[in-house]
């Protein structure tokens, strides 16, 4: 059995869409920190996305009983291509139709010049997979991204991208899922310590 606490990353104060676009987070709730770093458990297993904004918040995760493995690229956040960086309201004026379609019917709309909901999903996947296969009895402190955490969510209840991507993520929270012999289940979506 694999046990997975998702982290979101810490918060980044963006007011634009940014997926891989390497921007740094806000770590200074030194309270909220300590209470994310003892809700999780102490004898883990310690990767993130290779983003600034997951590395920094993995970094003040990391103590002597936790392993830190190499950051993964293939755990970064949907790539939003052009797009990133740029405002809502400026993408559905530049691309009415097609940021329309991108979020109210996820699944193979591509963002021009990044990828689709499930070229993310097929991407982190592969790696929780890997990750499964390599560490079947271990508990995983992930540091991660909001699209990449809601990709996990979809595969783990089974849903929709869309029913997926109703879910909140916010930023230091933790989402639990159990991987066994195949099968996954939810502990908690979203949880604050």
């Amino acid at each position: 059995m694999t046990i997975w606490h998702w982290v979101r990353h810490g918060p980044t104060h963006e007011k634009t869409f940014v997926g891989w676009r390497d921007v740094p987070a806000d770590l200074s709730d030194h309270d909220q920190i300590a209470r994310l770093s003892a809700h999780l458990p102490d004898d883990a297993l310690l990767i993130s996305s290779d983003l600034q904004r997951c590395t920094a918040t993995a970094d003040v995760l990391e103590h002597g009983d936790r392993r830190r493995l190499p950051h993964r690229a293939d755990l970064r956040e949907i790539h939003f291509g052009i797009w990133d960086g740029m405002h809502f309201k400026d993408i559905a004026a530049r691309d009415p139709e097609l940021s329309r379609a991108y979020w109210e019917t996820p699944g193979d709309v591509v963002a021009p010049e990044g990828e689709s909901w499930n070229q993310t999903a097929a991407r982190v996947n592969a790696a929780v997979d890997t990750m499964n296969a390599a560490h079947p009895q271990a508990e995983i402190i992930a540091v991660a991204h909001f699209g990449v955490i809601l990709t996990q969510v979809q595969r783990a209840l089974g849903v929709t991208p869309y029913k997926a991507m109703s879910h909140k993520i916010d930023n230091l929270s933790v989402t639990t899922m159990v991987h066994e012999v195949g099968a996954w289940r939810v502990d908690t979506i979203n949880h604050l310590p």
